[in-house]
Protein backbone atom coordinates (compact mmCIF):
# COMPACT_ATOMS: atom_id res chain seq x y z
CA UNK A 1 0.00 0.00 0.00
CA UNK A 2 1.03 3.68 -0.84
CA UNK A 3 1.91 5.48 2.32
CA UNK A 4 0.24 8.33 1.70
CA UNK A 5 -3.20 5.93 1.68
CA UNK A 6 -2.10 4.48 4.66
CA UNK A 7 -2.20 7.61 6.75
CA UNK A 8 -5.37 8.32 5.78
CA UNK A 9 -6.52 5.18 7.90
CA UNK A 10 -4.92 6.81 10.55
CA UNK A 11 -1.86 7.84 12.18
CA UNK A 12 1.28 5.22 10.92
CA UNK A 13 4.44 3.42 12.38
CA UNK A 14 7.63 3.34 10.97
CA UNK A 15 10.56 2.38 11.52
CA UNK A 16 14.02 2.99 9.81
CA UNK A 17 16.51 0.17 9.48
CA UNK A 18 20.18 -0.04 8.13
CA UNK A 19 21.79 -3.09 5.94
CA UNK A 20 24.52 -5.61 7.69
CA UNK A 21 27.74 -4.22 7.31
CA UNK A 22 29.63 -5.41 4.28
CA UNK A 23 30.54 -9.35 4.95
CA UNK A 24 27.67 -9.76 7.49
CA UNK A 25 24.44 -11.23 7.20
CA UNK A 26 20.54 -10.15 7.34
CA UNK A 27 20.23 -11.76 10.84
CA UNK A 28 20.98 -9.14 13.21
CA UNK A 29 18.47 -7.30 11.16
CA UNK A 30 16.13 -9.92 11.71
CA UNK A 31 16.61 -9.99 15.25
CA UNK A 32 16.20 -6.66 15.64
CA UNK A 33 12.59 -6.35 13.32
CA UNK A 34 11.43 -9.16 15.21
CA UNK A 35 11.68 -7.73 18.34
CA UNK A 36 9.45 -4.65 16.98
CA UNK A 37 6.55 -6.67 14.68
CA UNK A 38 4.43 -6.74 18.21
CA UNK A 39 3.40 -3.00 17.77
CA UNK A 40 1.46 -1.98 15.11
CA UNK A 41 4.22 -1.25 12.25
CA UNK A 42 2.93 0.24 8.76
CA UNK A 43 6.49 0.28 6.67
CA UNK A 44 10.12 -0.66 7.66
CA UNK A 45 12.41 2.28 5.84
CA UNK A 46 15.13 0.81 4.58
CA UNK A 47 18.80 3.06 4.16
CA UNK A 48 21.34 3.40 1.30
CA UNK A 49 24.87 4.30 1.66
CA UNK A 50 27.33 6.40 -0.89
CA UNK A 51 30.59 5.03 -1.87
CA UNK A 52 32.93 6.45 0.31
CA UNK A 53 36.47 6.31 -0.34
CA UNK A 54 39.12 3.82 1.31
CA UNK A 55 42.32 2.87 1.45
CA UNK A 56 42.86 -0.97 1.55
CA UNK A 57 45.57 -3.53 1.20
CA UNK A 58 45.48 -6.11 -1.46
CA UNK A 59 48.21 -8.62 -1.96
CA UNK A 60 50.68 -6.72 -0.02
CA UNK A 61 49.55 -3.11 -1.43
CA UNK A 62 47.90 -0.14 -0.43
CA UNK A 63 45.04 0.83 -2.68
CA UNK A 64 42.53 3.51 -3.14
CA UNK A 65 39.38 2.31 -3.60
CA UNK A 66 35.65 3.20 -3.82
CA UNK A 67 33.06 0.88 -1.54
CA UNK A 68 29.55 1.30 0.05
CA UNK A 69 30.07 0.34 3.46
CA UNK A 70 26.44 -1.41 4.03
CA UNK A 71 25.72 -2.63 0.30
CA UNK A 72 22.15 -4.76 0.10
CA UNK A 73 19.41 -1.96 0.52
CA UNK A 74 17.76 -3.66 -2.68
CA UNK A 75 18.21 -7.37 -1.33
CA UNK A 76 17.14 -6.32 2.48
CA UNK A 77 14.06 -4.87 1.34
CA UNK A 78 12.53 -8.14 -0.51
CA UNK A 79 14.21 -9.99 2.37
CA UNK A 80 11.88 -7.95 4.74
CA UNK A 81 8.69 -7.58 2.48
CA UNK A 82 9.25 -11.74 1.94
CA UNK A 83 9.57 -12.51 5.71
CA UNK A 84 7.11 -9.99 7.76
CA UNK A 85 5.10 -9.20 4.71
CA UNK A 86 4.84 -5.40 5.52
CA UNK A 87 5.48 -2.46 3.03
CA UNK A 88 9.05 -1.40 2.77
CA UNK A 89 10.71 2.35 1.82
CA UNK A 90 13.71 1.86 0.37
CA UNK A 91 16.01 5.12 -0.04
CA UNK A 92 17.25 6.23 -3.20
CA UNK A 93 20.37 8.30 -3.48
CA UNK A 94 21.61 10.69 -5.69
CA UNK A 95 25.69 10.06 -4.58
CA UNK A 96 27.07 6.94 -5.82
CA UNK A 97 25.47 6.55 -8.91
CA UNK A 98 24.44 8.01 -12.26
CA UNK A 99 20.99 8.73 -13.11
CA UNK A 100 20.63 5.81 -15.60
CA UNK A 101 21.71 3.49 -12.78
CA UNK A 102 19.67 5.13 -10.50
CA UNK A 103 16.69 4.27 -13.27
CA UNK A 104 17.74 0.43 -13.39
CA UNK A 105 17.52 0.30 -9.44
CA UNK A 106 14.15 2.35 -9.46
CA UNK A 107 13.17 -0.41 -11.87
CA UNK A 108 14.46 -3.48 -10.06
CA UNK A 109 12.33 -1.99 -6.69
CA UNK A 110 9.59 -1.63 -8.96
CA UNK A 111 9.73 -5.42 -10.19
CA UNK A 112 10.10 -7.05 -6.74
CA UNK A 113 7.03 -4.74 -5.58
CA UNK A 114 8.14 -1.60 -4.12
CA UNK A 115 5.36 1.08 -4.01
CA UNK A 116 7.28 3.64 -1.75
CA UNK A 117 10.70 5.20 -1.83
CA UNK A 118 12.50 7.79 -0.10
CA UNK A 119 14.35 9.89 -2.57
CA UNK A 120 17.66 11.95 -0.56
CA UNK A 121 20.49 13.52 -2.08
CA UNK A 122 22.78 11.39 0.51
CA UNK A 123 25.68 12.26 2.30
CA UNK A 124 29.22 11.42 2.20
CA UNK A 125 31.03 10.41 5.65
CA UNK A 126 34.47 10.24 3.80
CA UNK A 127 34.16 12.60 1.02
CA UNK A 128 34.72 11.70 -2.89
CA UNK A 129 35.74 13.62 -5.14
CA UNK A 130 32.80 16.65 -5.97
CA UNK A 131 32.95 16.77 -9.46
CA UNK A 132 29.74 16.08 -11.12
CA UNK A 133 29.09 15.34 -15.12
CA UNK A 134 26.24 15.71 -16.63
CA UNK A 135 24.80 12.04 -15.83
CA UNK A 136 25.05 12.51 -11.94
CA UNK A 137 22.14 14.06 -9.97
CA UNK A 138 23.40 17.09 -7.12
CA UNK A 139 20.36 17.54 -5.34
CA UNK A 140 17.25 15.52 -4.12
CA UNK A 141 14.78 17.51 -6.68
CA UNK A 142 16.20 16.12 -9.26
CA UNK A 143 16.22 12.64 -8.25
CA UNK A 144 12.20 13.27 -7.28
CA UNK A 145 11.47 14.82 -10.58
CA UNK A 146 13.43 11.43 -12.30
CA UNK A 147 11.30 9.35 -10.36
CA UNK A 148 7.58 11.47 -11.09
CA UNK A 149 8.90 11.57 -14.73
CA UNK A 150 8.82 7.25 -14.99
CA UNK A 151 5.28 7.15 -12.79
CA UNK A 152 4.20 8.97 -16.30
CA UNK A 153 6.11 6.45 -18.28
CA UNK A 154 8.80 8.93 -19.26
CA UNK A 155 12.21 6.64 -19.14
CA UNK A 156 15.91 8.02 -20.07
CA UNK A 157 16.16 6.04 -22.76
CA UNK A 158 13.28 5.86 -25.11
CA UNK A 159 10.97 3.37 -25.01
CA UNK A 160 7.99 2.11 -27.09
CA UNK A 161 4.18 1.52 -25.18
CA UNK A 162 6.17 2.04 -21.58
CA UNK A 163 4.39 0.95 -18.04
CA UNK A 164 4.40 3.76 -16.16
CA UNK A 165 5.83 2.99 -13.01
CA UNK A 166 3.40 3.76 -9.09
CA UNK A 167 5.87 5.04 -6.83
CA UNK A 168 4.81 6.93 -4.02
CA UNK A 169 8.21 9.18 -3.73
CA UNK A 170 8.99 10.57 0.08
CA UNK A 171 11.45 13.16 0.98
CA UNK A 172 13.26 14.62 3.92
CA UNK A 173 11.92 17.97 5.53
CA UNK A 174 14.75 19.74 8.50
CA UNK A 175 12.66 21.06 10.84
CA UNK A 176 15.45 23.37 12.46
CA UNK A 177 16.36 23.75 8.99
CA UNK A 178 19.17 21.86 6.82
CA UNK A 179 23.11 22.88 7.95
CA UNK A 180 23.66 24.21 4.35
CA UNK A 181 20.71 26.23 3.97
CA UNK A 182 21.47 30.09 4.71
CA UNK A 183 17.87 30.45 6.28
CA UNK A 184 14.78 28.87 6.73
CA UNK A 185 13.16 30.14 4.49
CA UNK A 186 15.63 28.69 1.30
CA UNK A 187 15.34 25.64 3.34
CA UNK A 188 11.56 25.71 3.21
CA UNK A 189 11.76 26.66 -0.59
CA UNK A 190 14.14 23.98 -1.46
CA UNK A 191 11.11 21.44 0.16
CA UNK A 192 8.27 23.23 -1.97
CA UNK A 193 10.29 22.49 -5.05
CA UNK A 194 10.78 18.44 -4.15
CA UNK A 195 7.25 18.53 -3.53
CA UNK A 196 6.29 20.22 -6.79
CA UNK A 197 8.37 17.79 -8.82
CA UNK A 198 6.31 15.28 -7.41
CA UNK A 199 6.67 14.30 -4.05
CA UNK A 200 4.31 12.89 -2.31
CA UNK A 201 5.19 13.29 1.30
CA UNK A 202 8.18 14.37 4.29
CA UNK A 203 9.91 12.77 7.08
CA UNK A 204 11.33 15.30 9.27
CA UNK A 205 14.89 14.85 10.50
CA UNK A 206 14.89 13.90 13.46
CA UNK A 207 12.67 16.42 16.03
CA UNK A 208 13.16 16.50 20.11
CA UNK A 209 10.89 19.11 20.81
CA UNK A 210 7.13 19.43 19.68
CA UNK A 211 6.71 22.90 19.68
CA UNK A 212 9.51 22.44 16.62
CA UNK A 213 7.90 20.32 14.73
CA UNK A 214 4.40 22.43 15.06
CA UNK A 215 6.40 24.90 14.12
CA UNK A 216 7.86 23.73 10.55
CA UNK A 217 4.57 22.18 9.50
CA UNK A 218 2.65 25.76 10.06
CA UNK A 219 5.57 27.24 8.11
CA UNK A 220 5.78 24.85 5.40
CA UNK A 221 1.70 25.27 5.08
CA UNK A 222 2.32 28.74 4.45
CA UNK A 223 5.07 28.21 1.58
CA UNK A 224 2.04 25.99 -0.03
CA UNK A 225 3.35 22.39 1.17
CA UNK A 226 0.55 20.66 1.88
CA UNK A 227 1.61 17.24 1.63
CA UNK A 228 2.21 14.98 5.16
CA UNK A 229 4.91 16.03 7.44
CA UNK A 230 5.72 12.88 9.49
CA UNK A 231 8.00 13.28 12.28
CA UNK A 232 10.86 11.68 13.18
CA UNK A 233 12.34 10.45 16.22
CA UNK A 234 15.56 8.83 17.67
CA UNK A 235 15.15 7.27 21.13
CA UNK A 236 18.27 8.86 22.58
CA UNK A 237 18.82 6.37 25.86
CA UNK A 238 22.57 7.92 27.17
CA UNK A 239 24.43 11.27 27.99
CA UNK A 240 27.13 10.77 25.66
CA UNK A 241 24.54 10.52 22.39
CA UNK A 242 22.82 13.77 24.28
CA UNK A 243 26.07 15.78 23.23
CA UNK A 244 27.54 13.54 20.15
CA UNK A 245 23.94 14.06 17.95
CA UNK A 246 23.79 17.95 17.92
CA UNK A 247 27.28 17.55 16.47
CA UNK A 248 26.54 15.47 13.46
CA UNK A 249 23.11 15.93 12.98
CA UNK A 250 22.64 19.95 13.59
CA UNK A 251 18.98 19.30 16.26
CA UNK A 252 18.60 21.52 19.26
CA UNK A 253 18.04 18.74 22.77
CA UNK A 254 15.54 20.58 25.29
CA UNK A 255 17.11 21.49 28.26
CA UNK A 256 15.41 19.66 30.65
CA UNK A 257 15.66 16.64 28.77
CA UNK A 258 19.76 16.79 29.30
CA UNK A 259 19.27 18.26 32.62
CA UNK A 260 17.63 15.24 33.62
CA UNK A 261 19.74 13.01 31.82
CA UNK A 262 23.13 14.71 33.54
CA UNK A 263 21.10 13.98 37.11
CA UNK A 264 21.22 9.87 36.03
CA UNK A 265 22.95 8.01 38.45
CA UNK A 266 23.65 4.88 36.20
CA UNK A 267 23.37 3.66 32.67
CA UNK A 268 20.23 2.14 33.32
CA UNK A 269 18.76 5.29 34.64
CA UNK A 270 20.02 7.55 32.12
CA UNK A 271 17.98 4.42 29.48
CA UNK A 272 14.80 5.09 31.68
CA UNK A 273 14.71 8.84 31.31
CA UNK A 274 15.43 8.59 27.68
CA UNK A 275 12.90 6.15 27.04
CA UNK A 276 10.28 7.98 28.49
CA UNK A 277 11.05 10.87 26.95
CA UNK A 278 10.80 9.55 24.07
CA UNK A 279 7.55 8.29 24.70
CA UNK A 280 5.99 11.32 25.83
CA UNK A 281 7.62 13.10 22.74
CA UNK A 282 5.85 10.50 20.26
CA UNK A 283 2.80 11.64 22.35
CA UNK A 284 3.04 14.99 22.12
CA UNK A 285 3.36 14.35 18.44
CA UNK A 286 0.55 12.37 17.61
CA UNK A 287 -1.78 15.06 19.65
CA UNK A 288 -0.57 17.48 17.66
CA UNK A 289 -1.80 16.03 14.45
CA UNK A 290 1.20 14.23 13.39
CA UNK A 291 0.28 11.98 10.74
CA UNK A 292 2.15 9.26 12.25
CA UNK A 293 5.78 8.81 13.42
CA UNK A 294 9.25 7.81 11.85
CA UNK A 295 11.58 6.09 14.49
CA UNK A 296 15.11 5.83 13.76
CA UNK A 297 15.85 2.41 15.38
CA UNK A 298 19.62 2.44 13.88
CA UNK A 299 19.66 -1.60 14.33
CA UNK A 300 18.49 -1.75 17.68
CA UNK A 301 15.44 -2.80 18.97
CA UNK A 302 16.17 -2.66 22.58
CA UNK A 303 15.12 1.76 22.91
CA UNK A 304 12.48 1.64 20.44
CA UNK A 305 10.57 -1.33 21.88
CA UNK A 306 10.98 0.07 25.46
CA UNK A 307 9.56 3.43 23.87
CA UNK A 308 6.38 1.56 21.61
CA UNK A 309 6.06 -0.31 24.82
CA UNK A 310 5.40 3.01 26.94
CA UNK A 311 3.88 4.55 24.16
CA UNK A 312 0.70 1.90 23.48
CA UNK A 313 0.46 1.58 27.57
CA UNK A 314 -0.99 4.59 28.10
CA UNK A 315 -2.92 4.59 24.91
CA UNK A 316 -4.43 1.50 25.94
Amino acid sequence: MKLVDKIKEGPILSIEVLPPNRGHDVEEIFKTVDELMDFPISFINVTRHAPEVAYVEIDGQIVKVTKVKRPGTVGLSAALMHRYKIDVVPHVICYGMDKYQIEDLLIDLHLIGIRNVFAVRGEYENPMSEQQDRSSYRHAVELVRHIANLNRGIYLYPTEQSVPTDFCIGVAGYPEKHFEAPNMEEDLLNLKRKIDAGAHYVITQMVFDVEIYRRFVQLARDFGINVPIIPGIKPVVNLKSIYSIPKKFFVTIPAHFVSQMQQARSSEEEFKVGVRFAAKLAEGLLASGAPGIHIFTMGRAKATKAMLSLLYSKQA
